[in-house]
């Protein structure tokens, strides 16, 4: 995690950002705004998350969801510039693919994976659409803090469950649902936006907006099953360790409430 990343989790929720404006669902609408952030702000805006840690506080190393990779097909739900799928690779898996959103986050993957000298197959599209990916293929499918800015929850779900092999697993984390409502003022923790609220709202970053929706956890864990997956793990406490010696705000935040987490799930 670079030295943007506390920042990253701490501005993803209409709680943390007092400019946050509601705005129409409309999917079209809502994928340009974002893929325009992702291909012109992204990562300078908002750091980077990837594996080992699937956010604050929370690692890969420390949980292990995945079991050993080698010789086994993952595929990246919002690849970013493919930290994640490099780390995989190191660790031997098979086939490498992935997804996103932003033309230039694809382009920053495939420079990373090309200087890495590690194979991988890119495609540029909304998680949600149909986009050419093999179906009952893969062994794993994991999201590191992108399944979030899905405009379909239930559809992102099902295309998964349909790229994976039965029993193969997907694995994604988020913002916690709760630490995007709640906001510290004075020391103290304050509600600032109602955990019930699922409405789309517009903030704006660095001279940029980007559009999300704060999901309760029920939701998450709903479409899930919706989809045909039954979960096997749920992560939400921070680590101590990787929380020693820290101070920062959201430090303590994170100390007094979940900030991420992270889903395990299998594929009936």
């Amino acid at each position: 995690m670079d030295n943007k990343s506390d920042y990253r989790t701490n501005i993803i929720g209409a709680g943390e950002v007092g400019c946050a404006i509601s705005v129409d669902m409309d999917k079209s609408a809502i994928h340009n705004t974002n893929s325009f952030f992702w291909d012109t702000k992204g990562n300078d805006a908002l750091g980077t998350i990837a594996l080992p840690l699937y956010g604050a506080f929370v690692s890969e190393e420390k949980c292990q969801f995945f079991d050993d990779v080698s010789r086994k097909k993952v595929l990246e739900i919002g690849c970013g510039s493919g930290q994640s799928l490099q780390y995989l690779g190191e660790h031997k898996a098979s086939e490498l693919w992935g997804m996103d959103i932003s033309e230039k986050q694809i382009e920053k993957t495939t420079r990373r994976l090309t200087e890495c000298g590690l194979s991988v197959k890119l495609i540029c599209s909304p998680m949600e659409e149909e986009c050419g990916i093999p179906e009952n293929y893969f062994d794993y499918a994991y999201s590191v803090y992108a399944i979030g800015w899905t405009t379909d929850l239930e559809c992102t779900f099902c295309r998964i469950a349909s790229y994976l092999k039965k029993d193969g697993i997907f694995i994604f984390s988020w913002s916690h649902p709760i630490h995007k409502c709640v906001a510290i003022e004075n020391n103290m923790l304050a509600f600032k936006k109602c955990y019930f609220d699922e409405s789309w709202y517009s903030v704006s970053l660095d001279g940029s907006a980007l559009s999300l929706s704060d999901r309760k956890l029920s939701t998450y864990v709903n479409a899930l099953a919706k989809a045909g997956f039954i979960i096997e793990q749920m992560i939400e406490e921070s680590d101590d360790d990787i929380m020693r010696n820290k101070n920062s705000d959201f430090a303590k935040k994170a100390k007094m409430l979940p900030v991420t987490f992270v889903i395990k799930a299998r594929k009936l």
